[in-house]
Formats: structure tokens, sequence, C-alpha cells
């Protein structure tokens, strides 16, 4: 009963509040309620209106009045302190999965106004709470929990206040329509199999299949005739034969099949282990590559480069439409 109870309000919500990256607060928005204190204010007002009425006392009459009149400027000074507040998501940056992602909104009034004591959270635990003195957009950033890869929509954001008297609860839900890329829940400890390393300096040279010269060595039995060095040899020089040497950097291929093992979400928690790894190494002229079923990243080094795997890693086989409504979202706050 509860569970068809909230799918059907959270349908209403949907239907009534749709979602924006700029919302103003207005009287369709927003929703005011009495707390545990507006109701036993509400009972002692009901009390002393009975003993007002059996008894005929005016003074009592005078403390019922006196009871109505703060509750009704409650209600007032509480909507106005939450009424025309504009909220629009600015950003999120990407994050591991499991780790608290910091959803940044911008707050801003159309009016000079003093407002007192605005709390903003996805989870009640982790709420913000700003005050607005002026004109100024204020950035705020608001914790909430990721829990796995992809794209993750941290859901309703929820704005509230109970400034002044604390006897009503003036709130609203947003949904900013915001998303924050979340990477996979790196593994560490993992060796790393592919590293090709040089013999002390940045790159490696390999004789098969070269073309580029690179010096001469000594004849041995066996050697092709067709690498001889005949001008060397005709000066006098000896019999030598030319070396020919390919260059490589040094470079690394993190390989999905390098933990056929694992299901796919090890795997790529391995991967994204690996490139934490290599990041933390301080290496910096190392290159990396990415090879997972279907793509291949060529090795490269940098933030951009580091960026483009992980984002691989995190979207890697998700719908089309999850990542579609990632991208809508991040276009749409551009």
């Amino acid at each position: 009963m509860g569970t068809l109870f909230r799918s059907r309000l959270d349908r209403w919500f949907k239907k009534r509040l749709p979602p924006a990256n700029l919302i103003q607060l207005s009287s369709r928005r927003l929703f005011i309620f009495p707390t545990r204190a507006g109701f036993v204010w509400l009972g002692l007002l009901l009390l002393s209106w009975l003993v007002a009425t059996n008894y005929e006392n005016n003074v009592v009459f005078g403390f019922t009045c006196l009871l109505t009149a703060l509750f009704i400027v409650g209600i007032l000074a509480t909507y106005a302190n939450l009424s025309g507040v504009s909220i629009r998501y600015i950003h999120a940056a990407p994050v591991f999965a499991g780790e608290i992602a910091l959803i940044e909104v911008a707050i801003s009034q159309p009016v000079r106004r003093e407002r007192t004591a605005l709390r903003l959270y996805f989870s009640e635990d982790e709420a913000v709470a700003v005050s607005l003195h002026g004109l100024e957009s204020l950035s705020v950033k608001i914790p909430v929990a990721t829990t796995h890869r992809g794209w993750f929509a941290p859901g309703w954001l929820t704005i509230e206040s109970v400034y002044p008297l604390g006897l009503l609860r003036v709130w609203s839900r947003l949904d900013l329509n915001g998303r924050c890329l979340t990477y996979p829940r790196p593994v560490s400890g993992n060796p790393i199999q592919t590293l090709i390393s040089g013999a002390g300096g940045d790159q490696i040279c390999t004789d098969e299949g070269s073309e580029d010269f690179v010096g001469l060595n000594n004849y041995q039995p066996g050697d092709s005739l067709k690498r001889v060095a005949w001008k060397q040899f005709a000066r006098g020089q000896g019999m030598h034969i030319k070396y020919y040497a390919d260059f490589q950097s040094e470079e690394l291929w993190l390989d999905w099949e390098s933990f056929s093992g694992c299901d796919r979400e090890s795997r790529l928690s391995r991967l994204c282990g690996q490139v934490l790894r290599i990041e933390n190494s301080n290496q910096t002229d190392i290159c990396y590559g990415l090879r997972l079923p279907g793509l291949e990243i060529a090795p490269a080094c940098g933030e951009t480069h580091r960026q483009q795997v992980l984002r691989s890693l995190a979207l890697f086989e998700l719908s089309h439409d999850r990542e579609g409504q990632g991208q809508n979202a991040l276009q749409g706050r551009q």
C-alpha cells in the first residue's frame, strides 16, 4: 500500500513539476504544511478557543486571537522566504562509483530580499543550508552518493525552509535534469601485463621488419649478403652488415582480455584501477591505450586522453538511451 501510494505520488509530482535546467519557485511549485511544532500550536489554539467559548472569558479569547494571528503571519512569512527563488543546474564533475558526487547549482532571486535558512538536499543526511542577502547568484554544491557507473541521475532535489517561526514548512521538489558521469569503481592490485619497456630510455628498438639505418655490426656467418656493407668492404674496413631498427615509444595497452576469468563489471573495475595506477605513477611520459570489445583507443598521454579512457569504461555496453539522456543533459546546461 505504501509503495503504491509513493508510486502514484511520484507520478503526480512528475506531471506537476516537469524537469528543467532553470526553475523559478512560484505558487504552482511551492507547498506549505505545518511542522510538528505547528500541529502543537494548532492544538493549543483549538484548546484555547474551546475554553474561551465555554467560559466566555475575554482574556482567553484575546489569547486565542493572538495565537491565530501569529500562525497566519507565520504562513505568509514562511511562504515569502522561498517564493521567487530561482535554481539553475550548473555542473557535476565525474566521480567513481560509490563516491560522493557534488551537484553544483546556482541560487538567485529577482529582487533584493533577505532569505534565511534555506535547506537543499538529495538526502536529509547531506543537507546544505544557505541564505540570500542580495541580488547575487550563489553557487552551492550539494552532495549525493553514487551507486553505479554510467550516467547517474541524482533524482529529486528538495528545497525547504521553516523560517521564521518553525511552525510551517514550505518546500518544493525539483528535477533539474542534471546528470553526473560515474566511472567504474576502481580495483587495484592487478599487474599490468602488456608493458613494453625500453632498456633505460624513453624508447625501444626492434630489428624485425625495420627500415631505419642505425649502424654497422660485424659480419657473422649466416648473415644475409643483402645486408653486407660493400662500400666499407671495398675500402678495406672489413666485412660488416648494416643494422636497421624501428623505434617505438614506451606505451601500455590495457586489454579487456587480460581478465578472462572475470565478469564485465569486474573487468571494467580492474581496467579503471590500472588507469589510476598509471596516472599515479608520476611517469607522465608513459602512454597507454585501451582495448575493449568493439573499441580501441590508441595510446596517448595527458588529461584529455585519461578522461576519454575513463568515459569509455563508464559507458561501455550501456544502452544508447541512457547515454543519450546524459548527452542531452550536458548539452542543455551548455
